[in-house]
């Protein structure tokens, strides 16, 4: 193991909290194990190593990436995410089929959401030549976490938001009875009413949208 995870593993170790890592698991459907570190204090103890060991290097953060990836606690997967998210503006076009690979992995709303409005997101915009192939194929993937990510990857995007592409991919979805699609579909919605209210209104009274969606989407609209 990479002495940077070694290190970073060894502060969470000494900061667990069983009692809350219960907590913690129990919060995502028990499906992940915990150190029991809250958010705070993970991303102290994340820059505390940042400063002692240094930025890994551009040869070295994508292992450093994957191997805590790979790591079964659950506050490894934040840390791999935040520290693959300092290196945006070093991705290449082939990193797309890790990031794909990452959503595919340990998939539940948190790490999924983290990717897409913030690695996807920037991903797209520094390779936007192949941004549309990837996108097609995941709101028509039978995986639920592929199709969350192309619903969710413009969350950030304001007044950059392709509202034709935003719309498109709603309607291939706006069946599906998935709360996780019916969430994200009415999360997406909402953002962009922040910028264009009356699109949004006039989308939401012109589609049969599941209630969840139509719930969320209308809030600032």
């Amino acid at each position: 193991m990479h002495s940077f995870n070694n290190s970073l593993i060894r502060a969470l170790e000494a900061s667990k909290n069983p009692v809350k890592a219960i907590s913690m698991s129990s919060y995502m459907k028990n499906q992940f194990v915990f150190f029991g570190v809250s958010a705070p204090e993970r991303k102290l103890i994340f820059k505390n190593i940042l400063k002692e060991k240094g930025k890994p290097s551009e040869n070295e953060w994508r292992d450093i990436v994957w191997e805590l990836w790979n790591e079964e606690q659950r506050e490894l997967h934040y840390i791999a995410q935040e520290l693959m998210f300092k290196f945006k503006n070093n991705y290449q076009e082939e990193d797309i089929d890790w990031i794909e690979k990452m959503i595919l992995t340990h998939s539940w709303w948190d790490t999924v959401d983290f990717l897409a409005a913030n690695i996807v997101a920037h991903f797209f915009k520094s390779f936007p030549q192949i941004k549309f192939s990837y996108i097609e194929k995941w709101i028509e993937s039978e995986n639920i976490w592929l199709n969350r990510t192309a619903i969710l990857f413009q969350l950030k995007y304001k007044n950059e938001t392709d509202e034709a592409l935003l719309y498109r991919l709603i309607r291939r979805q706006m069946g599906a009875k998935n709360f996780f699609i019916a969430k994200a579909i009415g999360w997406a919605l909402r953002s962009y009413s922040k910028v264009n209210p009356s699109s949004v209104r006039q989308f939401i009274d012109s589609h049969p949208l599941q209630p969840l969606s139509r719930k969320e989407g209308g809030k600032y609209c």
